[in-house]
C-alpha cells in the first residue's frame, strides 16, 4: 500500500485535489454564537464570510484528540504507513495535539509507522506541501523520500498576503485597535508573510491596486524559477482579484500551474473576507 497522507483543514486544498490524491482531511472547528461547526463539512467558507460581513465574530477550535487518535489507529491496524502534515504550530494547537496522539498510538501499536510534520506554513502554503507529498505517495515513493521533500518544501515556502479589513486582524490580536481604526480610514492595506510559523507584518500600502502590484514585486525578489513551479493563490471570497493576481503572474513570470482556492473557515475566521495570499518556493529542487 502507498503511504497515506493526512492533513488538517488549515491546508485549504480544493476538494478535487483532495479526492484525486486520496488525502484524508481532519477538520478544525468554527464556533459561531456558541454553535460548533466542522470546517468544510457543515460550514463552508462562503457562508462564513457572509456571516462575518453581517457582524458575526467566529472563533476556532483545533482538531480534537479523539479524531487524531482514531485516525492514527485506523492506519496502524492496517499496517499502513501514514504521515500527518500539519499547519503551523505557531498559529494553532492542532499540530501539537496530533503529535501527542501519535505518541499514544505508537505505545499501543509499536510496530506501526506514523509520522507527523509541522510545516510552519498555513493555508495553501501548507496545501502545496500536502499536494507534493500526496503526489509522491501516489507515485509509490517511500515514506523517507516523502518526508525529505516535505522538509524541503516547508523550509522554502513563501507566504505573501494582504487583508481587506484590519478589523479582523485586530480581533485576532494581530494589530492594535488604533492601527485598525486608522488603517480603515486611510485605506491602508498591510502586507504580511510567515516567518518561523508566525504572521509577521512587513509593510503597509495604500489602496488595493497598489498592494497587488507590491505583492508581485516581493514575489519577483523572493521567488526562484517561478515559471516551473506550481504557485498557489488563496482568497477570502474574492475570485475576481485572485484571477487578476493570476493574470499578473502569468504575464510577469510565465507561470502555467496554479492552485486557486477560497481560504477555508479555520483561517478565514481570523483573516476575514477579501484576504488575498500567494504562495511559492524561494528555492527549487
Amino acid at each position: 500500500m502507498t503511504v497515506k497522507i493526512i492533513a488538517d483543514s488549515g491546508c485549504d486544498l480544493p476538494k478535487e485535489i483532495i479526492k484525486e490524491l486520496d488525502i484524508e482531511i481532519l477538520p478544525l472547528s468554527v464556533i459561531i454564537d456558541d454553535e460548533e461547526y466542522s470546517d468544510g463539512v457543515d460550514m463552508n467558507p462562503k457562508e462564513l464570510y457572509r456571516l462575518m460581513k453581517d457582524g458575526k465574530a467566529p472563533k476556532t477550535a483545533q482538531v480534537s484528540p479523539g479524531t487524531f487518535k482514531n485516525t492514527f489507529i485506523k492506519y496502524a491496524k492496517q499496517n499502513r504507513e501514514a504521515i500527518y502534515i500539519g499547519f503551523s504550530s505557531q498559529l494553532s494547537g492542532t499540530f501539537n495535539t496530533g503529535y501527542l496522539m501519535k505518541e499514544e498510538v505508537l505505545e499501543e501499536y509499536p510496530k506501526s509507522k506514523i509520522e507527523v510534520y509541522d510545516t510552519l506554513a498555513a493555508s495553501l502554503g501548507c496545501g502545496l506541501i500536502v499536494h507534493k507529498a500526496a503526489s509522491l505517495a501516489k507515485e509509490g515513493k517511500s515514506i523517507n523520500e516523502i518526508l525529505e521533500r516535505i522538509e524541503f518544501y516547508s523550509n522554502h515556502m513563501e507566504h505573501v498576503f494582504t487583508v481587506d479589513n484590519l478589523e479582523y486582524l485586530y480581533r485576532g490580536g494581530r494589530v492594535s485597535k488604533t492601527q485598525a481604526f486608522v488603517g480603515g480610514l486611510l485605506s491602508i492595506k498591510p502586507i504580511l508573510n510567515v516567518e518561523e510559523g508566525k504572521l509577521i507584518p512587513i509593510e503597509k500600502v495604500r489602496g488595493s491596486g497598489k498592494v497587488m502590484k507590491r505583492m508581485i514585486e516581493i514575489m519577483t525578489k523572493r521567488g526562484v524559477d517561478l515559471k516551473n513551479q506550481t504557485v498557489a493563490i488563496s482568497h477570502g471570497d474574492d475570485l475576481e482579484k485572485a484571477n487578476e493576481l493570476k493574470n499578473m503572474m502569468q504575464e510577469k513570470f510565465g507561470i502555467k500551474d496554479f492552485v486557486i482556492n477560497m481560504i477555508g473557515c479555520s483561517i478565514g475566521a481570523h483573516s476575514g473576507p477579501g484576504t488575498l495570499a500567494i504562495f511559492f518556493l524561494n528555492k527549487t529542487k
